[in-house]
Formats: C-alpha cells, structure tokens, sequence
C-alpha cells in the first residue's frame, strides 16, 4: 500500500512529479540502524521511494555499504551512504538525522514470545540509543526493534542519563497492530482494506494490543469477536509459524514502519491533521504504573502535538484495556528497570 504510493517515475502524472519535487524541498535526513536485517532491507528500500527524504543513512554491524550501493540505484533522488560497523560510522551516519528508525535485533522464532527476545535486543537498543543521544540528540526516536513495551522505556532512559531526553520525539512503532486490525476486519466484513482505520491502543504485545471495534461502527459478537481480537493480538505468530522458524513479520513490519516514518515527514514539513498510532510517554494511564502507552497521536513539527484519549468503548474493550494496562506496566517496568542495572 505504501510503495503503490511512491515508486517510480512512470507511476505517476507530470503533476504529481512536480508536487513531489515541491515537497522534496523540504526533505531531510533520516538513518536506519539495522538495515541490513529482515525489517531494515524492505524498510530502506520503501524509504528510499519516498520522495520526502532526501538522504538516507544506512547502519548495520555487518553489510551496510552493500545494502547501500544496491538502493542507491534506484531512480530517486535521494543519495544513500552506507556507513561502516565502527564508532566513526555510526557517528557519521547520525549526524544531522532528523528521523532515525531502529530495527535492529533478533527476530523471534516458533514458540518464542516478544519478551524472550528482551535480553538480546535489550543490549542492543542501548547501545543505539546511547549512539543516537550523543550524536543526533533533537531527532525523532522511532523504535522498531521488540518488545517495543520494553525497549521505548529503555531507550528513555539512555536520553535521560544524557541529558538530552524528549518525551515528543521518541516513538513505539505500532503502526502494524492498525494495519493488520484493518486488514482482518475487511476480510470478514468484505470491504477494502485500504478504507479500513481501526482503533488499537495500550501496547505492542500479545493482550496489551486492544482493538477497538466500536469506534469503527463494527459489532462482532462470540467466537467471531473472540477469534478477531486473538488474531489482532497474535498475528505475529501466524507469521513466525509460516516461515517455519526462518523469520518474523519483517515485510509487513517494514511497511508499518515507512508508513508512520511518512507521518512523521508530512507533520515535520507542515502538515496538519496527521494522525497515528504510536506508543509514546503519555498520562493516560500513568496513574496506574503505565508511563507509557499507545494510543491516536497528532504529530507535528516538534513530535507529538496530542495525545488522543482512548473515549468511549464497549464493556468488553474496558476488559481487554484493564487487561492490557495490567500486563503493560510490568513490560514498561522491566525495561526501566534493566536500563537502571545495565547503564
């Protein structure tokens, strides 16, 4: 759905490569760490269709350059670098970027939860995020790399220890909950799934992912609804599954990530009325151990412009969202809490 929107030249009208060429005026620089992995390849690549950026910077622990060279063919403008696996490189590679994506880490096998990969991918969202506040201090966040309810508080707490931390621009990606709560409900329903915007708020992770039917105007009821909400919540497995133990939803994933990257370009360049989920610092469950949480978003030029509330839901939505602050709590705990123990 993203790429259909921004790939080559001969897709689109004289009138709209002109548009392009106006909003590439205003395009900026925006890096990826791990982008040589399931998710950065596709990821860098719907990036570098994106006529709003105009330099992509390119980091991984091995192969970046290659990764690099291959995109940067493509008939777009903006130049692609990749940078080498050093200290120069990664410094190099986040100067001046004003949106950096962190897809790093392992990808989770059969049988394997988003918290059994939480000591690995924890190390390594914190040893970027250190990277990131050092060197691009003012750019916005955007954490891909799981579990996302553990490694955003993580990563907060790498910016504070610098200095440098900035609740409006650090982001959990969980564009991916919509995409997929959108795209399972055209299948029942028989819609188009491109019309399709369903509500997901509270976090990135098995129960802490609700959906939120009756804000669209759908009603399911029994196993219907039972199987929905299950397969919103674990969609993830489906795919895990599939690939029989060889990768995790890394297309769809990185098609998630372009998307809210190009809401967060459109804001910054001075949009109005951009809309996304993401799971941010927010109060509306703080009172509750939940210092974070993800919910509707207005973005702007400096990051998160409103926290949208969650509103009216239906008695079974309220059992799934206690469900979802209960378990939330402790995920965003155990991040703060690593990130204390291992600085």
């Amino acid at each position: 759905m993203f790429a259909t929107r921004h790939v080559t030249r001969s897709v689109f009208g004289a009138a709209q490569r002109r548009a392009f060429s106006a909003t590439a005026a205003n395009a900026t620089k925006v890096a990826v760490l791990g982008s040589t992995g399931g998710i950065g390849q596709p990821l860098s690549l719907l990036l570098k269709l994106n006529p709003r950026v105009s330099e992509l910077a390119l980091y991984d622990i091995v192969g970046g350059p290659g990764v690099a060279a291959d995109i940067s063919h493509i008939n777009t403008k903006s130049n692609v670098k990749g940078y080498a696996p050093d200290a120069a490189g990664i410094k190099e590679c986040l100067t001046g970027a004003e949106i950096v994506l962190i897809p790093a880490g392992v990808p989770r096998k059969p049988g394997m939860t988003r918290d059994d990969l939480f000591n690995t991918n924890a190390s390594i969202v914190r040893d970027l995020a250190k990277h990131a506040a050092e060197n691009c201090p003012d750019a916005a966040i955007l954490i891909i790399s799981n579990p996302v309810n553990s490694t955003v508080p993580i990563t907060r707490e790498v910016f504070k220890s610098k200095g440098v931390y900035n609740p409006k621009k650090l982001f959990g990606v969980t564009t991916l909950d919509v995409v997929r709560a959108s795209r399972f409900i055209s299948q029942l329903k028989n819609t188009d799934p491109a019309n399709e915007n369903i509500v997901v708020v509270g976090g990135h992770s098995g129960a802490t992912i609700v959906p939120l039917l009756s804000q669209s105007g759908y009603s399911l009821e029994g196993k219907q609804l039972d199987d929905y909400v299950h397969r919103v919540q674990f969609g993830g497995d489906e795919v895990v599954q599939a690939k029989d133990g060889k990768g995790s939803a890394t297309l769809s994933m990185a098609m998630a990530g372009a998307r809210f990257a190009e809401s967060l370009l459109k804001a910054a360049q001075g949009q109005k009325g951009v809309i996304e989920p993401t799971f941010v610092e927010s109060d509306l469950f703080k009172d509750q151990g939940c210092d974070f949480f993800a919910s509707n978003v207005t973005l702007g030029p400096n990051g998160v412009e409103e926290i949208h509330p969650v509103g009216k839901i239906t008695e079974f939505e309220q059992g799934l969202l206690d469900k979802c602050v209960s378990d939330l709590k402790g995920n965003i705990s155990k991040g703060v809490e690593w990130a204390k123990a291992n600085p």
